[in-house]
């Protein structure tokens, strides 16, 4: 009768754990705020992101024909824009505020141009 239970109780534990592991990510992107922007010939669109304080933030980003960087230093959050490709970047803001971010790759006369705020509201 040991010899049963104690494998029917790992096998019971194993299903758990794999249950919640499964289960953990659908929740939280339940609760996570997409936002899909695009970075194209010196521009970001949108330019003005508002997101809420705690709740967690998925930017989608797709550069449409050059690489592109998207930076805002005050919310910590950097990557690289390659062309064709939709890169991810998760936060969760932690402060209310508007904040500026900017292509941070040299991609061309108008470079300076792209720019934009995150709007953070309570």
């Amino acid at each position: 009768m040991r010899g049963i239970t104690i494998p029917l109780l790992v096998a019971l534990l194993f299903a758990v754990c794999t249950v919640a592991m499964t289960a953990s990510p659908a929740l939280a992107q339940q609760d996570e705020q997409v936002v899909t922007v695009t970075a194209k010939q010196y521009e970001f669109s949108p330019q003005t992101i508002t997101v809420k304080k705690g709740t967690p933030v998925v930017l989608e980003l797709t550069s449409l024909d050059r690489l592109h960087g998207f930076s805002c230093p005050a919310l910590k959050l950097r990557s690289d824009i390659p062309p064709g490709k939709t890169t991810t970047v998760r936060f969760v803001p932690d402060k209310v505020g508007t904040f500026p971010f900017h292509c941070d790759n040299f991609c061309g006369s108008g470079h300076e141009h792209m720019i934009g705020t995150i709007t953070v509201t309570e």
